[in-house]
């Protein structure tokens, strides 16, 4: 079995591998990355790398998209695999492990500590197929993520610094800080 990673002209087929993952995943119309996205993020910036599994003629048969994340616990770095996905009429013919055993092993020659993903509750076969591998399902754990509006939201500053401070003192804008609370330990406002 042979692996390759991903070069920039390989950009269009990260994508085609990324929608039918998606597909079977019944979340299509969630991707909304498109090629000039993928390239920026995985060549130009290289936030995340990607290897192929290729079959007897050379052509990708699935692939793994990758990157370095970080256990504060361990002191080192992990691999997160994003997305690993063997095409249907290679499934069942090792090609999925192959790509799993080719993680590993980059992980190990990195020196990473450990080597995680994310599974849909109802993906059976996925599951036990990664149970047979030996991966462990960490069930003490909920993922949490914010999104979208939510995120940019959430990254706006605080602009309104004086209805702040207005709120906090009640509207006593007459008091300073420090007699605002001498009066408000004594119970006057």
């Amino acid at each position: 079995m042979k692996f390759r990673f991903a070069v920039r002209e390989d950009t269009p087929l990260i994508l085609t591998f990324i929608k039918e993952l998606a597909a079977y995943e019944k979340m299509l119309d969630e991707v909304v990355a498109d090629e000039k996205t993928l390239e920026e993020w995985i060549f130009d910036k290289q936030k995340a790398e990607v290897i192929f599994v290729l079959n007897d003629e050379a052509q990708a048969a699935g692939f793994a998209l990758f990157f370095h994340n970080f256990s504060t616990f361990l002191g080192r770095a992990g691999i997160y695999l994003e997305d690993l996905y063997v095409r249907p009429e290679y499934r069942g013919k090792g090609f999925g492990k192959g790509l799993i055993k080719e993680l590993a092993r980059i992980a190990v020659e990195r020196k990473c500590g450990r080597l995680e993903w994310w599974c849909l509750d109802w993906n059976k076969p996925s599951i036990d197929f990664y149970l047979s591998l030996g991966a462990e399902p960490m069930s003490d754990w909920t993922v949490y993520r914010i999104a979208g509006d939510t995120l940019t939201k959430l990254a706006q500053p605080k602009t309104d610094t004086k209805r702040s401070i207005r709120t906090v003192f009640h509207g006593r804008m007459d008091l300073s800080f420090s007699e605002y609370f001498s009066e408000l330990s004594f119970g006057s406002l």
